[in-house]
């Protein structure tokens, strides 16, 4: 089994990326004193809805599968990610740079997998997700509920793949209806169609599907607080 040594990649060979310390010093460039007055102003909550913008164009590189939109999208993700951690890098009490980040994750991600870098062993893809649950759970002792670290802005849709996610390992079952709970949907084509027709019966009818959904899963989440 190998043994991760900081400064060595996967393969146990020291890289040097030139491209990436190059747009790194390209962002310190526009930041710096004479550069962009624009960047230069930016700050940490400034920034967030270009995050959230530059995510969801991403995804829709992903899913349209083009390759350079995909390059590009990346690029601007990435480029958030050196903004913030630039932006740390000169704000008292922060003071940490785009190393610190990568260290953090580097350390992250090494723990996280000791059955790639350590003596654990986990042969099938749901025995990996047993170990990472369980050196997350030591690592994030202090938490108090499987709820807490959830992100509750998520996309309600992604929010409620989540929490089925963490009710099901606590033996909590979600109040579904009946005629909801015998459909027998097959695809994903399916289930899209399925959905795009109870979000058009819910504007027929002028509900929200959106705040029905966190309506419900507030409901989810206060089954799975009383669970635990």
């Amino acid at each position: 089994m190998m043994q991760y040594q900081p400064g060595q990649d996967v393969a146990g060979v020291t890289e040097t990326h030139p491209q990436l310390e190059q747009l790194i010093a390209v962002m310190a460039q526009l930041r710096a004193p004479g550069g962009c007055a624009w960047d230069a102003d930016q700050t940490h909550a400034s920034l967030v809805r270009y995050l959230i913008e530059e995510t969801y164009e991403l995804v829709d590189a992903i899913e349209s599968g083009n390759r350079e939109e995909l390059i590009e999208e990346l690029g601007d993700v990435l480029y958030q990610v050196l903004f913030h951690s630039d932006i740390a890098a000169h704000t008292p009490g922060e003071d940490f740079s785009i190393e610190d980040v990568a260290a953090h994750m580097t350390a992250k991600m090494v723990g996280r997998h000791p059955h790639v870098f350590g003596q654990a062993q986990a042969h099938t893809a749901d025995e990996v997700v047993a170990v990472w649950d369980e050196v997350k759970r030591v690592e994030k002792s202090s938490r108090t509920s499987v709820l807490d670290g959830v992100p509750q802005a998520m996309p309600a849709l992604l929010l409620a793949d989540k929490l089925l996610g963490k009710a099901t390992k606590l033996g909590v079952s979600p109040k579904i209806p009946d005629a909801a709970a015998e459909l027998d949907v097959d695809s994903e084509h399916q289930l899209g169609q399925l959905l795009l027709a109870i979000v058009s019966t819910a504007r027929d009818n002028g509900l929200d599907a959106e705040r029905a959904l966190r309506g419900a899963l507030r409901e989810l989440q206060d089954d799975i607080r009383a669970a635990e």
